[in-house]
């Protein structure tokens, strides 16, 4: 099994930046890919980024490329979303999710998830 927290959020102004990051179990965690979704208030879960077990492959959405950028570190068992030039429309609840599989932009392709973290961007 394996437990992931996410952290970082908050209230951040219009064109500011913020970094997320997801704190996960540390048995084989180098072996997992990795996602980030995000739930704004009365809408889907959606896709944000992803990247494989060894940090070589990256996607992102259209809608925060060139903005966001998703690392990974796994001597600290831990994955981050760097989110940069921050939009109103960026608010939502940010999750982070692990996969024993390959990674994708599929919600059902993630095997755990983590319990979510808030991110307001005021204008």
């Amino acid at each position: 099994q394996v437990q992931l927290v996410e952290s970082g959020g908050g209230l951040v102004q219009a064109g500011g930046s913020l970094r997320l990051s997801c704190a996960a179990s540390g048995r084989t965690f180098s072996s997992y890919g990795m996602g980030w979704f995000r739930q704004a208030a009365g809408k889907e879960r959606e896709f944000v980024a992803t990247i494989n077990w060894s940090g070589g492959r990256t996607y992102y959405a259209d809608s925060v490329k060139g903005r966001f950028t998703i690392s990974r570190d796994n001597a600290k068992n831990t994955v981050y979303l760097q989110m940069n030039s921050l939009k109103p429309e960026d608010t939502a609840v940010y999750y982070c999710a692990a996969t024993a599989q390959v990674v994708s932009s599929s919600l059902n392709g993630y095997n755990y998830w983590g319990q979510g973290t808030q991110v307001t961007v005021s204008s």
